[in-house]
């Protein structure tokens, strides 16, 4: 049986740039369960999906605890290695995002994703760091993921968006993050030049509208993710299916998607330890 710090070194180790981990991510635990058997290496949950299926909107309105417990019950329900989206930490100051980062690991996952929302650089190092001590201090090298948001920028001077996103990366690799997530849907060039100059490995975002994988992992990251777009087209089916059976009667809409028995005995089965 895989311990915790097995885990966190085993999805360290996914990360390899131009070879990058591909990460469907899920927001409960079926939806876990259904990508771990799609044949992914990892599991990285999404905030904003997780916060929908709790009846929540996303950026910070779903609590710590129930936050975490979502966490726990998906860390649960797969064996591979979990890593999960925080947003902004679920706290005010450093010592707060400390006692996430302990929550999550008590959760079994190991591995975060913590955004910046564009505050200023030194405190959001402040944060990176206070997560680096507690896992240090848990003795779990805690994959953190550094969100640096600059997809909020005003659009059109992507100079100075490649300035200032390179900037936060080297401020946070030095707090301790593990890698950079960069957001936004972004050509190949801009993401070539962007790990080329970047001091951590990069994550970037696929998904209606985005490169491929393929393409992107030519550019040379090191992650990729889904992000909330696999949340979205399951809700999106929902209403889609609701519609049809509301104004035609009919439910061809839900052609293809799973049978009951095999999800059910999907979710009946012990995950591998």
């Amino acid at each position: 049986m895989a311990t915790l710090l097995d885990k966190a070194q085993m999805f360290r180790a996914l990360h390899v740039p131009g070879s990058p981990l591909i990460l469907p991510n899920a927001w409960d635990a079926a939806s876990a369960r259904v990508v771990a058997q799609a044949g992914a290496r990892a599991i990285a949950t999404t905030s904003a999906g997780i916060a929908w299926s709790l009846g929540y909107g996303d950026g910070d309105h779903l609590g710590r605890d129930q936050a975490l417990h979502a966490i726990a019950r998906i860390t649960a329900a797969v064996d591979a290695p979990v890593t999960a989206d925080v947003e902004r930490g679920y706290a005010t100051d450093p010592a707060g995002v400390a006692e996430t980062v302990r929550g999550v690991l008590a959760a079994g996952a190991v591995g975060i994703n913590l955004e910046d929302t564009l505050r200023p650089v030194a405190e959001q190092a402040e944060r990176i760091a206070a997560a680096r001590r507690a896992a240090d201090e848990a003795g779990i090298p805690l994959f953190i993921n550094a969100r640096i948001d600059t997809h909020r920028l005003p659009p059109g001077d992507r100079a100075a968006w490649l300035d200032e996103t390179l900037a936060r990366g080297r401020a946070y690799a030095e707090a301790g993050a593990d890698g950079i997530f960069v957001l936004g849907t972004l050509d190949a060039r801009t993401v070539r030049t962007l790990v080329d100059s970047a001091p951590l490995p990069v994550n970037v975002l696929t998904g209606p509208g985005a490169l491929p994988a393929s393409e992107l992992a030519g550019t040379g990251v090191a992650r990729i993710s889904a992000g909330s777009s696999i949340a979205e087209a399951a809700y999106g089916l929902v209403r889609r299916a609701a519609r049809e059976l509301l104004s035609e009667g009919t439910t061809d809409t839900l052609q293809g998607g799973f049978d009951y028995a095999t999800l059910n005995t999907l979710l009946l089965a012990e995950p591998a330890r």
